[in-house]
């Protein structure tokens, strides 16, 4: 089906092209949301008619998208899961969570689950890149710092992998426990002994 784009739409061109899509795509994703409209001779004589006014429209909407993407883009945030010893998630990080996440900070941006682009859920802890696109032409990126505690958090903040530390920390207590168990001798016990 041939459709003339009212804003950019990525993969397939920008405002006033007559692109030919797949009539599922159009039907029920382009049209419904006023993305495009139907290539036909009416449409493109309105089109035409209200193209100063389609940009204009667009162009606010970019410039406030920016304004807000300002703000917003570089900003980090806190995300508390439970995850095992590896530092794997019970569970994962969804486009609604870091919607969640953004809307419920204080900084007033609006962000709607769709806006987030995951190409995959986020299933380990540590800090994690996540672009939101606010407008078709302003893309940002937020930092999640997904951990397990808020202490946790501040030491992946500071660059610390808490993972291989916490890893380390029981190697360093295993050797302890080998040294104390060899010094005193495996099975032997100290004191007097009446016989």
């Amino acid at each position: 089906m041939k459709v003339i784009l009212l804003e950019r739409v990525e993969g397939w061109g920008s405002l006033g092209d007559v692109v030919n899509v797949k009539d599922g795509y159009a039907r029920n994703y382009l049209l419904p949301r006023a993305k495009a409209l139907r290539a036909n001779n009416a449409n493109l004589k309105v089109f035409e008619g209200q193209r100063s006014e389609i940009e204009a429209r667009n162009a606010k909407a970019k410039e406030a998208a920016g304004g807000a993407g300002e703000k917003l883009d570089g900003t980090a945030y806190i995300l508390i899961r439970q995850a095992g010893e590896s530092g794997q998630l019970y569970g994962s990080v969804s486009g609604r969570d870091v919607a969640d996440a953004v809307n419920g900070a204080e900084g007033g941006v609006r962000v709607e689950r769709s806006m987030v682009i995951l190409d995959k859920p986020i299933k380990t802890l540590g800090l994690h890149e996540v672009k939101v696109r606010l407008h078709p032409e302003v893309v940002v990126t937020v930092t999640l710092n997904i951990a397990r505690s808020q202490d946790e958090a501040e030491r992946q903040a500071r660059g610390e992998n808490v993972i291989n530390s916490q890893f380390e920390e029981d190697r360093i207590a295993d050797e302890e426990a080998q040294a104390d168990l060899l010094e005193g001798g495996a099975g032997s016990i100290e004191g007097n002994y009446v016989e």
